[in-house]
């Protein structure tokens, strides 16, 4: 899916690739110069694994956000947390309830996996509790939810929402419960996590959206087993996430001047979202994005749309990269917009829309 995004083409403003504005991310260099002063002696082959100053602080703000305790270790990133999840508890043939639309590099991953997607519709407050009813009673093994700004949709678990989702998963004790907290410090939303409903079950915190993609790593907590099984898998495979990586978030998570600077791009981020929002309101476009850094469109017409906006200088992601069943949509990443571009643009999602007249041309 991921390859059938279109290449940005030269003299087009690329709202397409769904990632942070660089501008907005922490500097590195000071805190690697740092490092390097302070590395201490080589680490050798049986001297990885989790930091436990690491460790203490990755527990301590999860449990500011209501994460329960659980056991704790560490992947290279959300996505790879998932494979390793997936792969413990789950065989070629076996059913996944996903978000639909949701992330194109997961549907990838399922694919890959030899894995049955089953589509769950999501609303601004998360997946609707029906279709994940539907979903499990169609044979789903494991659910993958996103806690905050859900890509593509910008949608958020509501308090109500979790609450009737935890009802639910009671009845399900078997199921493997997945939640992708990728925003993490971005998000600007507050966390209603669904951990522990479910016998096995796997919260996930990544870094990269708040401190850059470059930053391989997440935290992974969860059951006993469920972490065992990945931990396990980890040192017969990769090892270890680097220490470098560990001691380098751990920087950044120390420093009070990186948290304000993640707090500012959030802010950042919720300003050209909500303009973008208001913009296509006023155009009479209903658009979604309660947080993160895209915003969802609903379009009759994927491929008319695209050519449109592309004509007009404005690459964007096409729903189907996303969407199993759910009706067709644009996908836009505020994160590349100046303030100077959101009337612009929404004048260009505008035409693009707009129903041609009886005869065929458009206005």
């Amino acid at each position: 899916r991921s390859a059938l995004r279109p290449p940005p083409a030269p003299g087009l403003r690329d709202l397409s690739a769904g990632e942070p504005d660089p501008s907005l991310l922490p500097s590195l260099g000071p805190y690697l110069a740092s490092l390097a002063v302070d590395a201490g002696p080589p680490v050798s082959y049986s001297g990885g694994g989790v930091l436990p100053e690491l460790a203490e602080a990755a527990r301590a703000r999860l449990a500011a956000d209501g994460v329960p305790a659980g056991e704790l270790t560490l992947t290279g990133g959300a996505l790879d947390g998932i494979e390793r999840l997936l792969g413990a508890h789950l065989r070629p043939g076996d059913a996944v309830a996903v978000e639909d639309p949701g992330w194109a590099n997961l549907l990838d991953l399922i694919a890959a996996l030899g894995l049955r997607p089953i589509g769950v519709p999501v609303d601004d407050e998360g997946p609707l509790v029906a279709g994940v009813s539907a979903a499990l009673t169609a044979g789903a093994r494991a659910l993958i939810l996103t806690s905050r700004a859900q890509n593509p949709t910008g949608a958020a678990i509501s308090a109500a929402r979790a609450t009737a989702l935890r009802d639910l998963l009671t009845g399900w004790p078997e199921l493997l419960l997945i939640e992708d907290d990728h925003a993490a410090e971005l998000a600007r939303v507050p966390l209603h996590p669904l951990a522990g409903a479910t016998a096995s079950w796997a919260f996930l915190r990544s870094a990269s959206k708040p401190f850059g993609p470059d930053l391989r790593i997440a935290v992974l907590v969860g059951d006993e087993t469920t972490v065992a099984r990945v931990a396990g898998r980890t040192r017969v495979g990769a090892g270890w996430v680097s220490t470098v990586l560990q001691r380098l978030l751990l920087a950044l998570w120390r420093d009070p001047a990186v948290a304000g600077q993640v707090g500012r791009a959030a802010e950042s981020y919720e300003r050209r979202r909500g303009a973008l929002l208001a913009a296509l309101a006023e155009r009479g476009l209903p658009a979604r994005g309660r947080s993160g850094i895209n915003v969802w469109l609903p379009v009759p017409d994927e491929t008319s749309a695209v050519t449109a906006l592309r004509d007009a200088g404005w690459s964007v992601a096409p729903g189907a990269l996303y969407r199993i069943a759910a009706e067709p949509g644009l996908r836009i990443t505020v994160s590349p917009l100046a303030d100077t571009d959101i009337a612009p643009l929404a004048d260009a999602l505008a035409r693009a829309l707009r129903p041609p007249h009886p005869g065929g041309f458009a206005a």
